[in-house]
């Protein structure tokens, strides 16, 4: 499939290849729908396989941010951008400052900040070419670290699903598997072991493992792929994406899915299949929002209570998923696209009301 035919398939707007010869810059930024107003979306830097395996990680994470954003009420479209390199190694202030330079060339049609292999320091850096990044450390003006209320919003969307399946929000004892010890995975463990969750985790790094292990004698480790295999509650994917496919599902042995990563569903069929396995899922979009929430509140002027209460909405958000989805006998990754295209038809007909100038 051409790139044409791949951004008509699922509606995206534009695609824009950036290279920069002097720091060897090689970029992808994605925008997949602007109705609802300037597109938001993380810059994620990683060492892909392969250019097509990195236009299509953008592809797909831009439209999920449009559904994010139409979902969760903001006013936002949807983006992505994606450096094709290795964050370990490749990083320099040159290198982001040339990113600046290409996404202030859109003029504000997208606004992008930390997201896997990045961090605040990167877009202090991209920042001082154009203005269009978010996320930036406080003392930069900007709205922190939004691992912080990503996770918190995980936490409360696994106690929504707890409720729903269980009648009672309750995680303490409760058994989960916690897939990925990143920046968002390890403040989630955080609110588990405060409520008293069993907790099992795995991570691709070793080393990780051993030093949670080590800080919490209560947690048990698995290797990587023995974390589908564990009995547990909850499942919660919080690495990358694409963890639910054809090969994991059928292995795994929980009653919920619930966890931060996104683009969880390896295809769209595989909501389906949860579904007909009896396994409760959370729209990744929704459950891990909290990012999102607080950098749109950071462009109306940072106010941390408003942005911790719209995170919290979440909790209520996923409720109504779920109930749309046991009542219309459908999957939850389904009934929370049908809100999200609702919103985006009604807000986008607005378009026809004539306002002089």
């Amino acid at each position: 499939m051409g790139v044409f035919e791949r951004m008509m398939s699922d509606g995206h707007e534009q695609v824009v290849f950036c290279y920069d010869r002097a720091t060897g810059l090689r970029a992808i930024i994605a925008i997949h729908d602007t109705t609802l107003g300037p597109a938001l979306g993380g810059c994620r830097m990683w060492p892909y396989p392969s250019e097509a395996a990195a236009l299509e990680d953008a592809l797909r994470l831009a439209r999920a941010m449009t559904y994010k954003s139409a979902a969760t009420g903001q006013n936002h479209g949807g983006g992505k951008v994606v450096i094709w390199g290795d964050p370990a190694a490749e990083k320099s202030e040159a290198l982001f400052r040339a990113l600046g330079r290409f996404v202030g060339t859109l003029g504000g049609r997208i606004v992008t900040g930390t997201d896997v292999g990045t961090d605040k320091q990167d877009f202090v850096w991209a920042k001082q070419e154009s203005p269009w990044f978010v996320g930036l450390p406080e003392e930069e003006g900007g709205s922190g670290d939004t691992a912080v209320l990503t996770a918190y919003g995980v936490w409360l969307g696994m106690k929504a699903a707890a409720r729903f399946v269980w009648g009672d929000d309750s995680l303490r004892g409760r058994r989960v598997a916690l897939q990925g010890l990143g920046k968002v995975g390890t403040r989630l463990l955080g609110h588990l072991l405060e409520e008293e969750a069993r907790v099992t985790v795995t991570d691709i790094r070793p080393e990780r493992v051993a030093e949670i292990c080590a800080t919490h004698p209560g947690v048990a480790a698995v290797a990587p792929d023995a974390i589908y295999d564990q009995p547990c509650d909850i499942f919660s994917p919080s690495a990358l994406g694409g963890v639910l496919n054809d090969e994991t599902i059928p292995r795994l042995r929980c009653a919920i899915v619930a966890g931060s990563a996104n683009n969880q569903l390896a295809e769209r069929r595989h909501g389906d299949l949860l579904y007909e396995a009896g396994i409760l899922y959370a729209p990744d979009y929704v459950i891990n929002a909290g990012g999102l929430i607080q950098v749109a509140d950071e462009l109306l002027g940072f106010h941390p209570e408003r942005a911790r209460r719209k995170v919290a909405a979440l909790y209520d958000l996923l409720l109504r998923i779920f109930a749309i989805s046991r009542e219309e006998g459908i999957p939850t990754c389904l009934a929370a696209d049908r809100l999200a295209e609702q919103r985006i038809e009604q807000i986008g007909r607005l378009g026809r009301i004539y306002v002089p100038e």
